[in-house]
């Protein structure tokens, strides 16, 4: 067949496909790819850096136009915060109003890149009612297809998964802005997942709606969530936990590590590139609608560029990086349910209201005491601190910003 219509030819997408990963310490040979050495937690996040490179320059202008006067309104400075007045609510995002302007602005404190989100998709501003400030962020998307820790705690077969997946979420935003994450208010955001509140927005989103795949209506009945931690083992999540008549609750469960495999390391140009590269093959995956658009159709899109390229047998999903995998039961019942054992879930209750109230005499008070406040802080802490993001991380060097490649690498 003639390559003279192809715009995305194969030595192109080879070429700038590794030059994106060996920018991120891939080792790339003529039949391989090899992953980065990454140990520690600073390795992590310089493999995420040209992700967080490329996000922050598409939000620059953004930020200047109205990054500095969401932070002046939404943010709180120390002397506005009163742990005993703490009164959380959660407000849903909608993208292109003030919310989703907040968030967005939030998100640019994350030290790892935050994915838009794909497929089913759930966003939540927790604000403080005392002072109208925000306290953190919340996102909720499709969980990946294939989590063998998660199928294993449980005991899902195959065909199982496939019926009641639509019933789990994943937590892929999830933590507290300044001044809140002074006061311990990212392990507070992490128990607002369990609230009713949350269970309540999932029903009220998607009751009577049908499945992409499927074609088919399912019960809205969201009775697990999961998450991973960013950069190995998580002390956020550890330890997240209510007392209630001396009962003591653990709200999120630990159960192992992710295999290292996903596909944050493939930058967005380069998907997109990649969808082109398919589209010009006429390769049904390059459009995620007739698949869904979550995470387990990026994996196959690329998986299917590397096999037109001839490197099937590349892990290149194999990232390596090995997160710490929790789960966080909305029901007792969950895994019955989950299994198709049952039709009706038995939910755990517990209202933001009575979360709230418990963290503050729990936790939150207690912080505020030991450390002596927390006026010392100021929202120009947080705009000079992302104002230093958008130009040092823009402008520091990648490991080479020429990179060049022998013929057999391309062949």
């Amino acid at each position: 067949m003639s390559t003279d219509r192809y715009k995305v030819t194969t030595q192109y997408m080879k070429k700038e496909l590794f030059r994106a990963l060996m920018l991120q310490g891939y080792v790339i040979r003529r039949d391989r790819v090899d992953l980065p050495t990454l140990d520690t937690k600073e390795d992590i996040r310089e493999a995420h850096l040209i992700q967080r490179r490329s996000r922050l320059k598409v939000e620059q202008l953004f930020y200047k136009s109205r990054g500095t006067d969401l932070i002046d309104d939404f943010f709180a400075n120390g002397h506005d915060v009163n742990p005993s007045s703490f009164d959380p609510e959660i407000i849903p995002v909608e993208s292109g109003k003030w919310t989703g302007e907040l968030f967005r602005v939030a998100t640019l404190l994350w030290s790892i890149p935050v994915s838009r989100g794909y497929g089913r998709r759930m966003r939540f501003l927790v604000m403080d009612k005392f002072n109208g400030k925000l306290v953190g962020i919340i996102a909720l998307g499709d969980p990946v297809f294939n989590l063998k820790v998660r199928d294993q705690h449980i005991g899902w077969n195959s065909n199982q998964r496939k019926e009641r997946l639509f019933n789990v979420m994943d937590a892929y935003v999830l933590g507290a802005v300044p001044p809140y994450n002074e006061l311990l208010a990212g392990k507070f955001i992490a128990g607002v997942l369990l609230t009713n509140e949350i269970r309540d927005q999932f029903r009220k989103k998607y009751q009577n709606t049908s499945t992409i795949i499927q074609g088919i209506v399912k019960p809205a009945d969201l009775v697990l969530i999961t998450t991973t931690s960013a950069l190995g083992r998580s002390s956020i999540y550890n330890r997240v936990f209510y007392d209630n008549n001396s009962i003591r609750r653990f709200l999120m469960e630990k159960i192992g590590y992710t295999s290292g495999y996903g596909h944050f390391h493939i930058p967005e140009e380069i998907f997109e590139l990649m969808r082109k590269f398919l589209e010009e093959r006429d390769d049904n995956y390059a459009n995620g609608h007739q698949f869904g658009n979550g995470p387990n159709w990026r994996m196959r899109v690329i998986r299917k560029t590397m096999q037109y390229l001839g490197y099937s047998k590349t892990p290149v999903l194999h990232h390596g990086i090995k997160r710490e995998v929790f789960v966080a039961p909305l029901a007792r019942n969950f895994r019955e349910y989950l299994k198709g054992e049952t039709g009706c879930p038995d939910f755990l209750p517990l209202t933001l209201e009575e979360y709230g109230t418990y963290f503050v005499e729990r936790f939150m008070v207690p912080r505020y005491d030991r450390i002596g406040g927390i006026s010392h802080h100021y929202v120009s802490n947080v705009k000079a601190h992302i104002e230093q993001l958008l130009t040092e991380d823009i402008n520091r060097p990648l490991q080479s910003d020429s990179l060049n490649f022998s013929p057999s690498q391309l062949m």
